[in-house]
């Protein structure tokens, strides 16, 4: 990125600069700028553009700790300074989660390789998260043994290395180039605050392009081979309005459900269609619910559920003697073994279709062993047809029920089935262990029924993966009377913590004889669609989403930690008509690791974001991802390669070698672009569709529509960006 050095500005001044569209990104000079403490404070905690505060001197120190407490992203103290004093300021950034850069400047020469390799190390031993090695050049030779560095910089820390000068004038672009996080540039109008000093407008032209023919530096002084040819313009986003949420459909099916099963009308708002959530509401309707919709909110008129009350079906798909997905009889996967099994008699069981919804299904089978008295069929379509069920088999035997029969069998995978299948109850109130392993999903449907049994169940589970969504389902419950109570637990590190990454077990205690009473509340905004938008804007300029809780149970909230992780700017607006808002911004990155385990859905936009991080991010969770619309972890490994982004998987971790946008434009080495499969994967499609951003050429994806599965607007939306 362009750092726009400001010195001599007052608040007011410095204020229209940021405010006026050229810089994105500024280091405040606290020494050459006449800002008191408060104007200090009032300007690094009023922006989401990242701000350097630079001390320079001893006599700079409260107003270096004023501007790190109210929210500087960095702060630039000189290795020259007392160690006390870099001390202090050390221990705020650390304090504040401010990136500490330490730097040396020599104002009069460029000294020996093993004196500059020197100063770096010091740089780095004092803590520095950036190490800055600025020198002074007056041949070319000069220049090029400070960009030594970048070959043999301290391990783990990050450099910012140039001359200064007027033969060190290119180096400040080339650094770029080399890897450095940021170069430094002056006001386009002001002063340069150093010899040899691009203005932004300069630098800006150089690195995003104009589509003018335009000279490329290389180390050895001769134009690149492609100088005469045009290059790519890089234009930032930064969409006119707020970007609205669709309802989370992890919200949505789980409220359609309880609404369905309750006593009484129920009022959903906030709804939002798409194919997951609007099968949600054909099952409802198959219970026996009626459903109207009021704007966006969904009435819904329950059938006051209880064990058995599914004695007399209602008339419905399957009941209708209509073909239906999944009783054609053709061959499609699913469908290669008889309809029913003999012993189900010669009636026809009714039909239950959960359309392409993995959730939908996992919550519904539980559900029809209590309702129902006798054999239910449950039906699927497209991708969910060839995705197993596993160990649905376990999880309902461990409470009576029974699945069958095994219309597919995988000799490999034996405790895996597959749609279409066929639910017998009772389910029985008891005791059971279960594993979390394979997911929450079956999990939520137990905790849905198991309260409508007329005895008390306690579940224990173990290794628990997605723990926010049984969270989830235990918050919907609560909305609609039904109450679980629920403990966790983990080892030193969880109790420390309260991280759900250390949770080892889940005890539940679940009264039954519970009835769910209706319920009237705002289905709030999906997490796992604002990903997408979130980290376009972290890479690509800047968004603003809206629609959001901030205390959320959904899972991939956890993309504003990973996005924090990783130094994007982010921030939630708190006064005025957009209060509540969530904003970010482009900013230096790094690598980062993230756990996905509890959030597997996030999986394909955070790849992407990381092959724009410099350095090697690590991401785990892969095992969690192989039966999803696709192979999904395969599916990323493969499109992240076709881009050219160094990838690959070993054991659950995929690492991702990324680079900046900024060195991906300068080297000529921006995503590759071309013709692309989403594999009828809506998270993939949608991660392709913020990748193409950064792609030297179109991305084609062959399937856009699956995208209708979670959220049917986002290309409509994004095409907006």
């Amino acid at each position: 990125m362009i750092c726009t050095s400001i010195r001599g500005r007052n608040l007011e001044e410095i204020w229209a600069l940021l405010q006026g569209g050229e810089i994105e990104m500024a280091e405040i000079r606290l020494d050459l700028c006449p800002l008191s403490v408060e104007d200090v404070s009032e300007l690094f905690s009023a922006t989401d553009l990242p701000l350097v505060a630079t001390c320079r001197r001893e006599e700079d120190e409260e107003r270096m700790l004023a501007a790190i407490e109210a929210g500087a992203r960095f702060a630039d103290v000189d290795l020259l300074l007392p160690a006390a004093l870099r001390k202090r300021i050390r221990s705020a950034c650390e304090e504040y989660g401010t990136t500490l850069i330490v730097s040396y400047h020599d104002e009069k020469e460029t000294p020996a390789e093993v004196v500059l390799r020197s100063y770096a190390e010091r740089c780095h031993g004092a803590g520095a998260d950036i190490v800055k090695n600025v020198t002074t050049a007056h041949t070319a030779a000069d220049a090029q043994r400070v960009l030594w560095l970048y070959q043999d910089k301290p391990s783990r820390a990050r450099l910012i290395a140039f001359a200064m000068g007027e033969a060190g004038r290119e180096s400040r672009l080339t650094c770029l180039r080399r890897g450095a996080p940021f170069t430094y540039a002056c006001v386009s109008d002001g002063e340069a605050t150093a010899p040899g000093q691009w203005t932004t407008a300069e630098m800006r032209e150089a690195v995003y392009g104009t589509g003018t023919k335009k000279p490329v530096f290389v180390p050895d002084g001769r134009e690149n081979a492609d100088s005469g040819t045009k290059k790519p313009v890089f234009v930032p986003i930064s969409p006119a309005a707020a970007v609205p949420m669709p309802a989370a459909k992890s919200f949505a099916q789980r409220a359609i459900l309880c609404a369905a099963l309750a006593e009484g009308t129920s009022h959903l708002g906030g709804y939002t269609p798409c194919g997951d959530s609007e099968a949600a509401i054909g099952v409802a309707e198959a219970l026996g619910a009626t459903v109207r919709r009021e704007g966006d909110a969904l009435v819904i008129t329950g059938i006051a559920a209880a064990p058995g009350c599914l004695k007399d079906y209602p008339d419905q798909p399957g009941n209708d003697g209509k073909d239906q997905p999944g009783d054609d009889g053709k061959d499609q996967p699913g469908n290669d073994a008889p309809v029913m099994p003999s012993e189900c008699g010669a009636s026809v069981p009714p039909v239950f279709h959960t359309g392409e919804s993995g959730l939908l299904t996992r919550l519904l089978i539980p559900l029809l062993a209590v309702l129902s008295e006798g054999p239910v069929r449950v039906t699927g379509e497209k991708t969910l047809l060839g995705r197993p069920l596993t160990n649905a088999h376990d999880y309902l035997a461990a409470f009576g029920g029974r699945l069958q029969p095994e219309e597919r069998f995988d000799s490999a995978r034996p405790f895996d089935c597959y749609l279409p299948l066929t639910v017998r109850g009772p389910l029985i109130p008891g005791r059971a262990e279960l594993s979390g392993k394979g997911g929450s999903q079956l999990l939520s449907g137990l905790l849905t029924a198991l309260p409508l049994c007329d005895g008390d169940s306690r579940l224990y589970v173990t290794e628990p993966k997605s723990i926010p969504y049984l969270f989830i389902t235990l918050d919907v419950l609560k909305k609609f009377g039904v109450t679980v109570g629920s403990e966790m637990e983990g080892d030193s590190r969880f109790m420390e913590t309260q991280d759900w990454t250390y949770c080892t077990g889940l005890n539940f205690r679940i009264k039954g004889g519970q009835r769910l009473k209706a319920a009237d509340f705002r289905i709030e905004g999906d997490w796992s669609g604002a990903a997408n938008f979130l980290v376009a804007g972290a890479l690509f300029g800047e968004v603003e989403v809206a629609g959001l809780e901030a205390d959320s149970l959904q899972a991939d909230i956890s993309i504003l930690d990973i996005l924090t992780d990783a130094g994007a700017g982010i921030s939630r607006i708190e006064e005025g008509e957009n209060a509540g808002n969530i904003h970010v911004v482009r900013a230096p990155l790094s690598s980062f690791e993230a756990d996905l385990n509890h959030c597997p859905d996030l999986f394909p936009i955070v790849a992407v974001l990381a092959a724009f991080c410099p350095g090697r991010s690590r991401i785990y969770g892969t095992e969690r991802l192989a039966h999803k619309e696709t192979d999904r972890a395969a599916a990323i490994l493969d499109m992240l390669r076709q881009m050219g982004v160094s990838a690959s998987i070993e054991d659950d971790c995929m690492t991702v070698g990324g680079q900046s946008l900024v060195r991906r434009l300068l080297r000529h080495q921006l995503l590759h672009g071309g013709r692309y499969s989403s594999r009828g994967d809506h998270r993939l499609a949608m991660a392709l569709r913020v990748a193409s951003l950064g792609a030297d050429a179109p991305i084609e994806i062959d399937d856009e529509s699956c995208v209708a599965k979670s959220f049917p607007t986002f290309n409509e939306i994004f095409n907006k960006l």
